[in-house]
């Protein structure tokens, strides 16, 4: 007897843990969107990897475009969410958790337009100029919003507790340094005019969130002290410390590259240089912060995992700011001449590549049962009912 015949029908069919297809949407929050994120680092992360390697480019390349649609598709998902569930949708704003995943959706779609500007210039040319400096802006706007509508929310609206807090209160507030590192990857690409609006913006955006980033980050070890681990099912966010900080090193780095020739055009060649030594300066001290927090991180994953981490979505946690960090430190790595960076940031992408691999399995066979579209939101609803 075939083996799939011994295997009960129920069993495989998907989204059986669902009392209904349209689940997945009323289900759906912006947690998803890390999925691309994750998969938007990772293609970017191979793409800068230091050796050739035979099918890497396009590897690289077939993951970016996987992200690509795998945003398209979570995009498709939470707008029906609000057009058939808007009163349960609204709710995500009053959740203390859920709402800080909103910062997701810009950042997923900052990886993609980092994307475009890899993969799709050479492949499609000038053309898609346009269309990543459009998105770029339609980024910023998404990023400026987070950065600020998220936390006023948890002053007016949300109830938090200094115990319960965690490294999730990062998202929406980072948002506006991964576009500000996008910006700067694309100024080389636009015409005069446009270059040093964007340049100057992207420094404003990383003025915007890295400061407040670094302050939410005192808070959280004062947390840590206080109030020990988080529980176990949030372990994947103390890799999350790790997202502002390397961001703004990878920021500062190649908003440092391209301000010399945007500010020598506009008769400040004097400041570009200044721009480009502060960049790798501070990106160098930035990156000595952000090994103390992945070593931090790696000892609390190492105690939770003995003690047991249950599967969720905030596993995509580990990705992320692992890839940011190691796309620092081959930068890092280029402009240092230092094979020592190269070298380490070369082992980081093989091991955000290891931890992609575990994430997006489970994250497919979760998927097809449908017990990751779980929204705590209409929990909070249903409590808020009672």
């Amino acid at each position: 007897m075939p083996f799939f015949a011994a295997v009960p029908a129920q069993a495989l069919r998907p989204f059986r843990q669902l009392d209904r297809p349209l689940e997945v949407i009323r289900q759906f929050t912006p947690n998803w969107f890390a999925v691309t994120m994750g998969t938007g680092v990772l293609a970017l992360a191979l793409a800068a990897f230091p050796w050739r390697l035979p099918g890497l480019p396009a590897l690289a390349e077939g993951l970016w475009l996987l992200a690509v649609l795998l945003f398209g598709l979570f995009a498709g998902l939470y707008a029906a969410r609000w057009l058939l569930f808007f009163d349960e949708a609204r709710e995500i704003f009053a959740h203390a958790t859920v709402s800080m995943s909103i910062g997701t959706i810009p950042m997923g779609l900052a990886t993609l337009i980092n994307g475009l500007l890899l993969f799709g210039l050479p492949r499609w040319g000038a053309a898609v100029l346009p269309l990543a400096l459009g998105l770029w802006w339609l980024d910023v706007a998404m990023a400026l919003a987070c950065g600020v509508l998220i936390p006023y929310l948890m002053f007016t609206r949300q109830a938090h507790r200094i115990d319960q807090m965690t490294a999730v209160w990062l998202l929406p507030v980072v948002a506006a340094e991964v576009a500000a590192a996008s910006g700067s990857l694309l100024v080389p690409h636009l015409a005069a005019g446009e270059h040093f609006t964007v340049l100057v913006a992207s420094y404003v955006l990383w003025a915007y969130s890295v400061p407040v980033a670094l302050s939410l980050l005192v808070i959280l070890l004062l947390r840590l002290a206080l109030h020990r681990l988080p529980p176990a099912s949030m372990a994947a966010s103390s890799w999350l410390a790790l997202g502002p900080i390397a961001t703004g090193a990878l920021g500062l780095l190649v908003l440092g590259s391209a301000a010399p020739a945007v500010f020598a055009a506009h008769g400040l060649a004097g400041i570009g240089e200044i721009a480009r030594g502060l960049g790798l300066l501070g990106a160098l001290l930035l990156w000595g912060l952000g090994l103390w927090w992945l070593a931090l991180a790696v000892l609390v994953t190492q105690r939770q995992a003995r003690e047991g981490m249950p599967f969720n979505l905030g596993w995509w946690g580990f990705t992320f700011p692992l890839g940011v960090y190691a796309l620092a430190t081959l930068r890092l790595g280029e402009a240092l001449a230092a094979p020592f960076f190269t070298g380490l940031g070369a082992a980081l992408v093989v091991l955000l590549a290891l931890l992609w691999l575990l994430v997006a399995s489970r994250t497919l066979a979760g998927a097809y049962r449908g017990g990751l579209f779980v929204s705590p939101c209409i929990a909070h609803l249903c409590k808020k009912v009672r």
